[in-house]
């Protein structure tokens, strides 16, 4: 987490000021950005299934080479100052190089975890990963703004490359599966289609599942455009367009926030006495924050409505990952995680080049609105995935019921977890 964190936040914080600087539009921009979540859509599933079929570690080795070639790449697109198609086609490759990160080093988690005798609660598992990535991304977003300023808008990029790089290396010394073994009695087109059929059945065709997966494309696609939105906008409430170090800012903010958030998640979760609850309150949170954070025209409201923003993003995060991954079994993990991902990515190529275009006609503060009423739109698939009353939906046994809930018996899907 560490390693993939720093190596992409590099260029996080200056990313849309790159693609602006090689010669394309805010459309064209957030077009680009979209033709990196249509790569993660086509080879979500695919990924998914070599990390299933072959292994997590091949899946995490394949990433790194992939998004470190598709980095240099990038870095000769803007040196040639290259024509939008040619973006488009290494942004899918991009795109493809993140799907085998995707569900894979998530599943390898949980398996390692299990087979290991840990019993307990995921949440502060996953909320340890967000707060390591959180301080990674803290520490790159800054050091790429202030790079990039120094030096220009291309030299975060090779960083990247190279970070990407030493991470290969030390996969390869360290890496291995454990606590699971993976089935190769098939060939490869009979394995991706057991895979995938499971992966509906364990997925889609698993109600409190399918819910979370509809909801994804109108918060984790919308998450897409905000966070790369915010590096302009910021800048031109500042007044200076050409203040990386304060776009860079504005991805350490997100950074920063997180990692509070991901400090939060384990106590607010104990407010309440389903999952589904803390997801419902941090999507609600966002979507009511973008709308103010897009209203406002003084930089440090905004600066203050981002840090909130973070913070309730992040809330929600490590609980979902438990809530589906205690509903998932081991066999199909990585590739139902990997169509979750794809669903959230489905929702990034369809809201990114609107959005680009939005503000492209009526500038940033209206697109960030209409993003938070997009956002919303979550809310009624969390409650439909509430009303399952899966088991996986209540992990505390301990905890009291909160003000807000009627103790229900738990449905037939997901198994519950509790404190060793």
């Amino acid at each position: 987490m560490l390693g993939n964190t720093l190596a992409a936040s590099f260029i996080w914080g200056i990313n849309t000021l790159f693609l602006l600087d090689a010669g394309l539009s805010n459309f064209e921009a957030f077009a680009a950005n979209a033709f990196y979540t249509v790569g993660m859509v086509v080879f979500e599933i695919p990924t998914g299934v070599i990390a299933d079929s072959v292994g997590r570690r091949a899946s995490y080795l394949l990433g790194t080479v992939t998004l470190m070639a598709t980095t240099a790449l990038y870095w000769f697109l803007w040196i040639w100052s290259a024509p939008f198609w040619a973006w488009a086609a290494v942004s899918v490759l991009l795109g493809l190089g993140f799907t085998f990160f995707s569900g894979a080093v998530e599943a390898w988690l949980v398996d390692a975890l299990r087979a290991s005798g840990y019993s307990g609660q995921l949440e502060p598992v996953f909320s340890r990963g967000l707060i390591v990535s959180g301080t990674a991304m803290l520490f790159g977003s800054i050091a790429g703004g202030v790079v990039a300023e120094a030096t220009d808008l291309g030299v975060p990029f090779l960083l990247r490359a190279a970070v990407l790089l030493a991470m290969f290396l030390v996969a390869f010394r360290v890496m291995r599966d454990i606590g699971f073994t993976p089935d190769r009695s098939e060939r490869p087109a009979a394995a991706v289609r057991t895979l995938f059929r499971a992966s509906l059945t364990h997925g889609l065709g698993n109600p409190p599942v399918r819910y979370m997966m509809l909801a994804a494309p109108f918060s984790a696609g919308i998450g897409f455009y905000v966070f790369y939105a915010l590096q302009p906008y910021l800048l031109g409430l500042w007044g200076d367009d050409e203040a990386y170090s304060v776009a860079g800012l504005a991805a350490a903010i997100v950074a920063g926030s997180q990692i509070v958030g991901a400090l939060l998640a384990p106590r607010v979760r104990r407010l309440f006495r389903k999952r589904t609850s803390t997801i419902l309150v941090a999507v609600g949170a966002g979507a009511g924050l973008l709308l103010c954070l897009g209203l406002t025209r003084n930089f440090w409201v905004a600066l203050a409505l981002v840090t909130v923003w973070g913070i309730a993003s992040s809330l929600g995060g490590p609980v979902r990952q438990a809530y589906l991954n205690d509903l998932i079994p081991s066999r199909q993990r990585a590739t139902v995680l990997s169509f979750d991902s794809l669903m959230g990515n489905l929702g990034g190529v369809v809201v990114q080049p609107p959005l680009g275009r939005t503000a492209d006609v009526s500038g940033y503060p209206f697109s960030l609105v209409v993003a938070g009423l997009i956002n919303a739109v979550a809310l009624p698939f969390l409650l439909l995935s509430r009303r399952q009353n899966a088991a996986a939906d209540v992990s505390l046994a301990d905890a009291p019921a909160a003000a807000d809930e009627i103790p229900t018996p738990p449905g037939p899907a997901g198994t519950a977890t509790t404190d060793p």
